[in-house]
């Protein structure tokens, strides 16, 4: 599989969402009669797309929002919802800030102490909507803000880093036990974020009710130019669920895949799902949500690192409500929109009448898959041509 890259070292051939295509089968379905549901933790939740907990994204009104519709919208507990009493007057200046000076404005509000009232107050707030509530945080505050939150009446709660490994080295701070906080903690864990089978089914033998697939490829995240690691997406998600079916056969337990980061339209959601993805995690599109509480804009989650940002404050503009996004109808003709409605056609018309299903898809190489027979939409602009 690897190729020669130079004397005595070889580098194997990676794939991402433009390069590759699904192919239909011999059978297709009615769209409304594909199941296009998801378990983690025993809850059965019926979207299975996520919204990202970036603060331009998710706040307690979009959280209910997103709940009501059937998704998950995870709030960020390292964030300006629990770092202020009044987040919508920074977010008000983070959006109105001049290009040349907004990550400097967002490395400094972050500074803020976060208040541990607030984690609760966030969360009850939304579990008062009767919609499921679930939050995000770094290693490093998970055993302090997962019983806060587990209290508040929290159903999921994320632990994420930008590479997460259940052996994790430091002598400056304390280290978080992954297999003991999750045996310790009743809510379902996801961790993340991992992109190689070694290190996702470590992850699930630590305990992990569900795991996030991605290193920099989200639209506000500069972790790869920063860094200059990452895997592509389509590559990271086939290597993931290979272990996961692996551990599911060894194990007799089926730990989700979530795909996150890195997809802005309908067909790439599809795509991610038939590499093995049982559900995704998606910012930028919701960014562009009205609800959306970063009115138009949107950051990396390590936008704020005080010495080595790894995102970017980006204008992703205001498209259409959370639900035309999520549901439709859409109004626009790049398939941004109506993301469950482009899940559902594509299931149908690939045979697929269930997500694990559709993990059977053929999947291709297609490096023309974009471009083909576009010439019109590339000139002027429209549909694929964006």
């Amino acid at each position: 599989m690897a190729e020669w890259i130079g004397i005595g070292r070889r580098a194997r051939r990676c794939y991402g969402f433009d390069e590759v295509a699904l192919v239909p089968g011999m059978v297709t379905i009615n769209p409304n009669e594909v199941d296009i549901s998801w378990v983690i933790g025993g809850k059965k939740i019926k979207v299975p797309i996520l919204a990202a907990a970036m603060d331009g994204v998710v706040d307690v009104k979009f959280a209910v929002a997103m709940g009501k519709l059937g998704g998950i919208a995870v709030l960020n507990l390292d964030g300006i919802q629990t770092r202020y009493e009044n987040p919508d007057e920074v977010l008000q200046q983070i959006a109105a800030a001049d290009p040349n000076v907004a990550t400097k404005l967002v490395q400094s509000v972050y500074l803020t102490p976060i208040k541990e009232k607030l984690i609760a107050k966030r969360v009850a707030k939304i579990k008062k909507a009767k919609v499921p509530a679930a939050v995000s945080c770094i290693p490093q505050n998970a055993a302090h803000f997962a019983p806060i939150a587990e209290e508040a009446g929290c159903d999921i709660f994320i632990v994420q880093s930008t590479v997460a490994t259940v052996q994790h080295i430091s002598t400056q701070y304390k280290i978080l036990d992954l297999e003991n906080f999750c045996k310790q903690t009743k809510m379902p864990i996801i961790l993340g974020n991992c992109v190689t089978y070694d290190v996702a089914l470590e992850l699930m033998e630590a305990g992990a009710s569900g795991l996030l697939v991605g290193i920099g490829p989200g639209a506000a995240c500069t972790t790869r130019g920063v860094l200059g690691i990452g895997v592509p997406q389509i590559t990271s998600t086939v290597d993931s669920a290979a272990a996961r079916d692996y551990f599911f056969k060894r194990k007799g337990k089926y730990i989700p895949i979530i795909t996150d980061g890195g997809m802005r339209i309908g067909g790439e959601i599809c795509k991610a799902i038939a590499a093995g993805g049982d559900a995704v995690m998606v910012g930028s599109a919701f960014a562009r949500a009205e609800e959306a509480p970063g009115r138009g804009y949107h950051w990396g989650m390590a936008t704020s690192h005080a010495n080595l940002p790894r995102g970017t404050r980006i204008r992703v503009g205001t498209s259409g409500t959370l639900k035309e996004i999520l549901a439709g109808p859409a109004k626009v003709d790049d398939g941004s929109q109506n993301l469950i409605g482009a899940l559902r056609t594509s299931m149908g018309s690939l045979g697929a009448s269930n997500i694990r299903e559709m993990h059977d898809v053929e999947i291709i190489i297609a490096p023309s898959i974009q471009t083909e027979g576009k010439v019109f939409q590339v000139g002027q602009r429209v549909g694929m041509g964006k």
